[in-house]
């Protein structure tokens, strides 16, 4: 079981980055996935899920309305479309399995995290 995420880089304020994580091990469809960030001196927290039921995705106040998650199952790939970023949304960015609370304690798998940077 294992997650990869990608995508990270360094954008300016406004801008946009799509963040993708891969799935391999395990049969993806059979599991709730969230994306985390977290920032240098700063505890994890949670970004975004997507229910492995029906779909139901849930975000954090603070990106509501500028990103968006989704997934694709052939693929086995679960992405953030992250939108309008500001220079707080600069962190180090996790994709997760198992859950789709906002409690990182609540996931039992993690990928190994991609940084996005955003310049002000």
């Amino acid at each position: 079981v294992q997650l990869q995420a990608s995508g990270g880089g360094l954008v300016q304020a406004g801008g946009s980055l799509r963040l993708t994580c891969a799935a391999s091990g395990y049969t993806f469809s059979w599991y709730d996935m969230g994306w985390f960030r977290q920032a240098p001196g700063k505890e994890r927290k949670f970004v975004a899920a997507s229910s492995r039921n029906d779909g139901s995705t849930y975000y954090a106040d603070s990106v509501k309305g500028r990103f968006t998650i989704s997934r694709d199952k052939a693929k086995k790939m679960v992405y953030l479309q992250m939108n309008i970023l500001k220079p707080e949304d600069t962190a180090v960015y996790y994709c997760a399995a198992g859950s789709v609370q906002s409690d990182p304690k609540l996931y039992t798998t993690w990928g190994q995290g991609t940084q996005v940077t955003v310049s002000s």
